[in-house]
């Protein structure tokens, strides 16, 4: 019995890390986390730290994910499809609530596109491989035209609103906070969001190695989200001056983009596993995947020891 007794407090031991590292993005909810330092204070009670690390967007911070350089990740539904297809060893901790209100195709207010068919021939600016190109998709698909009836831009969110106030495209694919913005700042015109086409989940990720070697922390990682979300959720106006303060919107984009994002931390389940599987399925057919992903080979579960 002694020896059982010593064998599990090793394990136990091992099961907490000295550091766990988190990758964030400006406009994301572990920006938020950042900011209001619960998930430091919880950690730092058990002798763990946590170093932050910021990324411009989903797809450099899941690469960070694949390289070790982070422990921990939030991004919209795309870049893990595009991740594992790039063969990253990572996993699906948890979900926000889905949010298909918080993307949307816009057009100028003075445009004549009035409708998703408008944009047949027409210059669509984007970021590649993001939450929005599905959107776009499955949007055209529903008006009947194919993504190769229009003209992707590939754009960052900067460039793209740059060259959406020039004219220089003539719709734009866009989620929050960027589209609170332009709707207020730059007269633009909703033609379609994502709702009834794609659910916009955040995704909770970790890498395998990590969430296998220390599921407990890994655990309590989504609860502080879950934690924080509920927070966040009953106190908008201070989640917005955070968020504001962090990206360097004004507070009143951020009120706006609050009020159509429902922030939350929940386990994967399997009707969420088929809807990400039903993206990554149509980057596939589409060409913008080369490879079938498999979503639900980075399973993971607190039974895996």
């Amino acid at each position: 019995m002694a020896i059982s007794v010593g064998l599990f407090s090793a394990h136990a031991l091992a099961a907490s890390p000295e550091t766990v590292t988190v990758g964030y993005q400006k406009a994301n909810i572990f920006a938020l986390l950042k900011y209001r330092g619960t998930l430091d204070e919880t950690l730092k009670k058990e002798g763990i730290s946590v170093r932050w690390v910021e990324f411009p967007a989903g797809p450099q911070m899941l690469e960070g994910l694949n390289v070790g350089s982070i422990d921990l990740a939030a991004t919209g539904d795309a870049p893990p499809t595009f991740a594992q297809a790039a063969k990253a060893d990572l996993v699906y901790l948890g979900h926000s609530p889905a949010n298909p209100q918080t993307e949307a195709i816009v057009v100028p207010g003075n445009s004549p596109i009035k409708k998703v068919a408008d944009l047949k021939g027409k210059r669509v600016g984007l970021n590649k491989g993001s939450d929005v190109n599905y959107l776009l998709v499955k949007a055209l698909e529903e008006a009947g035209l194919t993504y190769k009836d229009v003209t992707p831009v590939y754009l960052p969110p900067a460039d793209a609103r740059a060259a959406f106030q020039k004219g220089a495209i003539d719709a734009w694919v866009i989620w929050d906070p960027y589209l609170a913005e332009v709707e207020a700042n730059a007269d633009a015109r909703e033609i379609r969001n994502a709702e009834g086409l794609a659910p916009h989940y955040t995704f909770y990720l970790a890498s395998r190695p990590f969430a296998e070697n220390h599921p407990e922390t890994a655990k309590q990682v989504i609860d502080e989200l879950s934690k924080l979300s509920d927070w966040a959720n009953q106190h908008q106006d201070e989640a917005a001056a955070i968020l504001a303060k962090s990206t360097g919107l004004e507070k009143s984009i951020w009120q706006t983009t609050l009020k159509r994002l429902p922030y939350g931390a929940s386990r994967m389940t399997a009707k969420v596993f088929d809807e990400q599987q039903a993206l990554a399925d149509t980057f596939t057919r589409v060409g913008l995947l080369p490879v079938k992903v498999d979503v639900r080979s980075a399973t993971w579960s607190l039974d895996k020891r």
